[in-house]
């Protein structure tokens, strides 16, 4: 049975369109320009799987505008390599992207305050180990669920996963907006990976680009300044056509990047199911009106599942999270460049590591307003820093713990960049770097990994560490060390004594302690009772003790 399928172009103030397919042996079939500024036609298809493309007059001022170009539909939902292609696929009379029936939309997830997000590059993840080229793909990703469970995650943040050229990238360099990056598998690849987060209670963010694309990308070729800036506003800080969110057509009453950037968070929602977007270089979108309605359409399209909106600002930025801000976070990007000075031993500024394990002293008003990192994809692991100045073996694990304490337990949403949880130690590359697991064998990194599980589970259990609490009730900055107590008002205390210098201090005191009684010591598994104004402890270098309320 042959049905009508309609094919739709939105390029407004292009003079002629055709669609061209292997349904029509790639000959040109005229298309009709509408009053709303869409060029459309149908054909009748059979059920199946077709590739097409438009052929058009561009309105693009680097091309030539009396010749023809071939570009590929911007809505398509999947590519075909190598031919660069738009496929389209026809079940029962209607165009859909693939079948994939979703089996665990009901599940409960966790809310924001409760994240533990662990951000990943599907390629570099896991996959292919004795391989250092082959590609990670979902279905590796999904193989590895269950340690990311025990671990403790409950959030993965994906580097973006549309489809970009070449066969690695980062994913920085989007050129298609609606379609997935075949290497990493298919489109019903991606959506099992979702589904089987979700079947054991972790939440999908996706990063999102919405401040540029690649060079090539369709609606570059149609018509460039229609939707994106004539030339880049910062030039130290381009990666490509950046998209004009204040143009306003007139004549048709449409913004026409923003309501392009809206089809792709709508379709992202409802097609895969994602529970959050982080958005890349939200300082050069520029736009908090723009941010702020596509906030709203998320929220909108979301329903009652909740949604978590991140805006990568660096540096950061107030405005841009709290009651007059667009976004629900914002990268905290001061936490990661404070922190790492003071586990290298850079600097000891204690006035500004209060600041970033406090955010609301820079500003912010809650807990879920700062995504905090010790590092991330833009940066080097810890343990490549320390090597960098001669801090190895098991003084590096130290540090690294005492980091991963002060991630787990200061105001805000901690992230971890795969393989940190275990020390792995790449430097930054934007070339393949998949993640060694033999490491997991070693001692030192098995222990690290146990740590931050340890962690990870103790936030859980403590929820005093999702409040905006914290009182800073010891601070002793000629030895370096500081201690903070977190709680809620359910009971739930914990108190952190950290060393943040090369000192061993043996009966350290550590007076006006929050409570007299029986605390619990996380970090050496014991118990012991404080005094009626202080604590007597022994507080090794470049370590913290974590106390929890009995």
């Amino acid at each position: 049975m042959k049905t009508y399928i309609e094919f739709q172009l939105f390029a407004p103030y292009n003079t002629a369109v055709s669609l061209i397919g292997d349904f029509s042996d790639w000959q040109d079939i005229p298309m009709q320009k509408q009053d709303d500024g869409h060029f459309t036609t149908q054909v009748e298809l059979e059920d199946g799987v077709y590739q097409y493309k438009f052929r058009l007059r561009s309105k693009s001022w680097f091309l030539d505008p009396d010749g023809w170009i071939e570009v590929v539909d911007p809505y398509a939902t999947d590519i075909d390599n190598p031919t660069q292609n738009g496929v389209i696929r026809i079940k029962d009379g209607q165009k859909i992207v693939d079948t994939y029936v979703w089996k665990h939309d009901d599940t409960p997830l966790p809310a924001d305050r409760e994240l533990v997000i662990y951000e990943m590059h599907v390629g570099d993840f896991s996959g292919g180990e004795n391989d250092p080229h082959a590609r990670g793909q979902y279905q590796h990703v999904i193989e590895k669920l269950d340690y990311l469970c025990e671990l403790g995650i409950n959030a993965i943040e994906l580097m973006p996963v549309k489809e970009y050229p070449g066969d690695h990238s980062w994913g920085y360099n989007p050129r298609y907006f609606f379609a997935t990056e075949s290497s990493y598998g298919t489109t019903d690849g991606l959506k099992r990976l979702i589904d089987e987060c979700h079947a054991r209670g972790i939440r999908i963010l996706m990063d999102g680009i919405y401040n540029h694309s690649e060079a090539a990308s369709p609606l570059t070729q149609i018509d460039h300044d229609y939707w994106y800036h004539h030339s880049p506003r910062d030039p130290d800080n381009n990666w490509g056509p950046e998209f004009n969110y204040e143009h306003y057509d007139e004549r048709l009453d449409v913004y026409p990047a923003r309501r392009f950037a809206g089809d792709v968070i709508r379709f992202w929602i409802q097609e895969y199911h994602i529970d959050g977007i982080r958005y890349d270089a939200a300082r050069q979108i520029g736009n908090y009106d723009f941010m702020s309605w596509a906030v709203q359409e998320t929220k909108r399209t979301a329903g009652s599942k909740p949604f978590y909106n991140v805006a990568e600002h660096i540096p950061e930025t107030t405005s841009i999270v709290g009651i007059d801000g667009p976004m629900d976070g914002c990268w905290h990007d001061s936490f990661y460049h404070t922190v790492l000075a003071h586990i290298c031993g850079d600097r000891f500024d204690l006035e500004e590591l209060k600041s970033v394990l406090d955010c609301r002293r820079q500003g912010f008003l809650g807990a879920t307003d700062v995504v905090n990192y010790l590092t991330n994809h833009d940066h080097n692991h810890l343990m490549a820093e320390l090597g960098d100045r001669g801090v190895l073996d098991e003084a590096a694990f130290k540090r690294a713990k005492l980091g991963a304490v002060l991630l787990i337990t200061a105001v805000g949403v901690p992230l971890i960049w795969m393989g940190e949880e275990f020390g792995e130690y790449k430097h930054k590359t934007p070339e393949s770097a998949k993640i060694d697991w033999t490491l997991l064998g070693n001692a030192l990194n098995r222990g690290l990994w146990e740590y931050y599980k340890g962690l990870i589970h103790l936030r859980k259990n403590n929820h005093a560490l999702y409040t905006e609490n914290i009182d800073f009730f010891h601070e002793d900055p000629d030895s370096q060390v500081l201690a903070y107590v977190r709680w809620n008002d359910e009971g739930s205390r914990v108190v952190v004594v950290a060393n943040v210098s090369d000192n061993y201090y043996a009966g350290y005191n550590v007076p006006h302690f929050p409570e007299k009684g029986t605390w619990h010591e996380w970090t050496g598994d014991y118990s012991l009772e404080s005094g009626d104004d202080n604590l007597l402890i022994d507080l090794p270098e470049y370590e913290a003790k974590v106390f929890v309320w009995q």
